[in-house]
């Protein structure tokens, strides 16, 4: 996830460097543009990848995902600026991206059902919600990173190479990342599945389950608008929109990170203990209320506790409703159809809503000028998880078609 979200960190520095207009508007649009497209892959990711990980295995479709993240992060903070090579950098950037994108359509569906398939009887809320805290480290790592490079380097040098050097950190854990992939375990409950899916059988159960992709993508717009409008998108809001310091934005989203990883493990453990849906519907209440007079009141006079008061709130919001939002979204999906079901549902919400969190906000506020406007974008996203935790049912209750037959939908009620 560092490797992915990085990018959207030093979207100003890279649009310098790959999209250079002569207007520092455009530049970051066309940079933060690139940031979003990438997740148009992930629908592609998550039914090729998805499919193969339901074929040949949890651990190996974690593999896989990581070696093509790998390439798609070197080829970025490698290719050299739009100065050196002219429309060949930006075509390089967008092709690296893209690569990222098809890998991470995948990859959080497989760590989510892993840890789902592993998880201990009564526990799996606790489980998965590791899928989404482990994120906030590399949200910290991030932020981490920009805070030392920013105390030790000119703006100028920033600008030029310094936005180099956390991408090659994220080259560097290349190698940890295969050692880990390789060293787990496969899942009890793949291995007793005595046939695995082809890309035909995605194709036909997603034909027989397309409304449970549809709720789960209703459901999964409030987690990813949220999560990239308070990460991703703080140190250019902070910096472009507020006229914060760099320093200041980044160290908001340092303290976002350490937040979020509190909340996540916690409310999914409450999540075990009361249910999903009555946090689901909590949390998407509170946003659908907060987020437009939060962001109103933090851009009526902008200042570092402002910011870091509403990015809390936010989180806060986030964290509770992702801690249970991510194991209930592997409750609702057939086993046979799960890791694909869950990364597309999970990639078209990305794709179509969050991944472009980033410069739709920037673009709404230069049209509109209202700096408050992400904050009606959160409103809608809330709308959305709130419909789809009024409509989903897990498949203990819910009616679902199995496309592979009475033995699919067996294994599945045993899970």
């Amino acid at each position: 996830m560092y490797d992915f979200i990085v990018f959207g960190f030093y979207a100003s520095a890279i649009g310098t460097a790959f999209f250079p207009s002569g207007n520092h508007f455009v530049s970051l649009m066309l940079a933060l543009m690139t940031f979003g497209v990438g997740f148009l892959m992930r629908p592609l990711g998550a039914i090729v990848l998805g499919a193969y990980a339901d074929r040949q295995g949890r651990r190996a479709g974690l593999i896989l995902t990581s070696s093509l993240m790998s390439i798609g992060i070197v080829s970025i903070a490698c290719v050299p600026g739009y100065d050196s090579i002219g429309v060949w950098a930006p075509l390089l950037v967008l092709g690296g991206r893209l690569l990222q994108g098809f890998s991470a359509g995948m990859e959080l569906g497989a760590v989510s059902v892993y840890l789902a398939e592993i998880a201990t009887p009564g526990r799996k809320g606790f489980y998965v919600s590791w899928q989404s805290a482990s994120q906030q480290a590399a949200v910290m790592c991030a932020a981490l990173l920009g805070l030392g490079l920013n105390a030790t380097l000119s703006p100028a040098a920033m600008s030029r190479w310094g936005w180099r050097v956390p991408l090659l950190a994220g080259c560097a854990i290349i190698p940890l990342l295969h050692r880990l992939c390789g060293s787990l375990e496969e899942t009890d409950e793949f291995l007793a599945t005595r046939r695995h899916t082809t890309i035909p059988d995605v194709l036909r159960a997603l034909a027989a389950n397309a409304h449970l992709v549809v709720i789960g993508t209703l459901m999964v717009t409030m987690t990813t608008v949220s999560f990239y409008m308070i990460t991703a998108y703080t140190p250019t809001f902070g910096n472009s929109v507020l006229k914060l310091s760099s320093s200041a934005s980044l160290t908001v989203t340092l303290l976002v990170g350490l937040s979020n990883l509190l909340w996540l493990p916690i409310m999914g453990t409450l999540s075990d203990r009361i249910g999903r849906r009555p946090l689901l519907i909590a949390c998407t209440l509170l946003m659908l209320t907060s987020a437009y007079p939060a962001m109103q009141w933090l851009v009526d006079g902008p200042s570092f506790s402002k910011l870091l008061a509403v990015l809390l709130w936010f989180s806060f919001i986030f964290g509770s409703y992702n801690g249970a939002m991510v194991p209930f979204l592997t409750e609702i999906m057939p086993a046979d159809f799960r890791t694909t079901g869950f990364s597309l549902a999970y990639s078209l919400a990305a794709g179509v809503f969050g991944g472009f969190t980033p410069a739709l906000s920037m673009y709404l506020i230069h049209l509109t000028g209202n700096r408050a406007i992400p904050g009606v974008w959160l409103t809608i996203a809330a709308g959305c998880g709130l419909i789809a935790a009024l409509l989903a049912r897990p498949l203990s209750t819910a009616a679902v078609r199995y496309p592979l037959g009475a033995a699919g939908a067996a294994r599945a009620a045993r899970s």
